[in-house]
């Protein structure tokens, strides 16, 4: 079977968990009758100030765990939708431990595998976070590692962050593809030295061009 160029020469594929795996904004949607017209709203402003309190933190040279700020974001979110019943907070976070997977990623997981190549989470969030969202899907046995960027001390887009990957697989960054759904988190694993498969499920416009991908895909599937 002929490879795709984008595999060919690679020892591992690394996924962002948060957006690349799991819909984020499944959470909300589970009880979007509940939630109201402002559905949409609310779980595109929880994510917004989930990333932006990561981001903050790292820059002052703090941390936090990402449940932490999941829940803080959320609190500013339900705050800003005082229409929206904020007695909902517990089940929303109860959905988000357990988000919806992507219809694609069980099998694109088992293909990887399947041609020798390890394949790995790297994300923001946390151990527990990752590990009972990894089981809810029923993902742990298609996956070597689930990584958090705790073990670097700070989030991505710091150069640490990404070394995690580097350090677990034992493999050289030349080896790896990396995958996320994040611009800006393509745009950090490319400084690094990653080569990058952007993952545009939206159709979202391009930004950092100085830090282009070596793929634009509209999911999972195209890596094949």
């Amino acid at each position: 079977m002929s490879e795709r160029p984008l595999l060919a020469g690679r020892r591992a594929v690394v996924f962002d968990a948060y957006g690349t795996l799991f819909d984020v904004h499944s959470a909300v949607q589970r009880h979007a009758d509940a939630v109201g017209p402002a559905a949409a709203r609310l779980s595109e402003l929880w994510r917004v100030k989930q990333l932006e309190y990561s981001w903050t933190l790292s820059l002052i040279g703090r941390t936090a765990p990402f449940w932490q700020l999941t829940e803080r974001a959320l609190d500013f979110a339900l705050a800003s939708h005082p229409d929206v019943d904020a007695g909902l907070r517990d089940r929303l976070l109860d959905a988000y431990r357990d988000l919806d997977a992507y219809g694609e990623v069980p099998g694109v997981l088992e293909r990887l595998r399947a041609r020798g190549l390890s394949t790995a989470i790297l994300s923001n969030g946390d151990d527990a976070m990752l590990g009972r969202s990894v089981a809810s899907a029923g993902l742990a046995s298609r996956l070597d590692a689930v990584l958090s960027a705790d073990a670097a001390g700070v989030f991505k887009t710091h150069p640490r962050a990404y070394a995690v990957a580097l350090d677990t697989l034992g493999v050289p960054a030349e080896a790896v593809l990396f995958c996320s759904s994040n611009r800006w988190d393509i745009a950090g694993a490319t400084a690094f030295g990653f080569a990058c498969a952007w993952i545009n499920r939206t159709g979202k416009p391009d930004e950092y061009a100085d830090l282009a991908p070596v793929a634009v895909l509209s999911d999972l599937a195209g890596l094949f």
